[in-house]
């Protein structure tokens, strides 16, 4: 059976560059086989700042957009989370999607495909992996960062490179190892 593998769009900056990386990296997702892919725009979902009352993990959730999100983030077997770098860390708006649930993303493994300028989106990846891990995911060392992403936009589309090709297949190698080795952790 395929894994389940939700890519989240974490830039809903007016402009972004986010949306053709992530459409990129989604047609890449696609050809193979052992994955499952669905894009995931947190622009479209739409989050207001975290406003439930309790805390995720009794997951007594009271508003209708934090049970659609709950739902979102559980039918995932494992992410990949398209993330630029803001003053050297994530965007608000990931920080806020990963507060709003917790044993939602509990014993999935995540990938990180970032973009930024000369890091390309690095400094930001290792900030995130602390919280990644706080919520009990894996945050794979491998990841796919993409420096200078603006140059690589034309048209609404992202072109790539063979070293960033390279780097997709090294990470979804490592997503399709730890998905299934955290498979049982999650009751599957």
């Amino acid at each position: 059976m395929a894994i389940k593998l939700n890519i989240i769009v974490c830039s809903t900056r007016p402009g972004r560059i986010g949306l053709p990386i992530a459409r990129w990296f989604e047609s890449a997702v696609k050809k193979d086989s052992r994955f499952a892919p669905t894009l995931v725009d947190l622009a479209e979902i739409n989050l207001p700042i975290y406003d439930e009352p309790r805390h995720p993990a009794m997951q007594q959730y009271e508003h209708a957009h934090t049970k659609a999100w709950s739902e979102t983030v559980k039918s995932a077997d494992a992410y990949a989370f398209v993330m630029p770098e803001y003053n050297y860390f994530p965007p608000a708006a990931l920080i806020n999607a990963l507060t709003y649930v917790f044993k939602e993303w509990n014993y999935k493994a995540a990938g990180l495909v970032t973009y930024g300028g000369v890091s390309g989106g690095l400094r930001a990846a290792q900030a995130v992996k602390l919280m990644l891990s706080t919520m009990k995911m894996v945050p794979l060392p491998e990841g796919v960062p993409i420096p200078f992403a603006g140059k690589q936009i034309e048209d609404d589309a992202f072109k790539s490179n063979e070293l960033i090709d390279a780097s997709v297949k090294t990470m979804l190698d490592e997503l399709a190892k730890w998905s299934g080795a955290l498979a049982p952790l999650q009751g599957k």
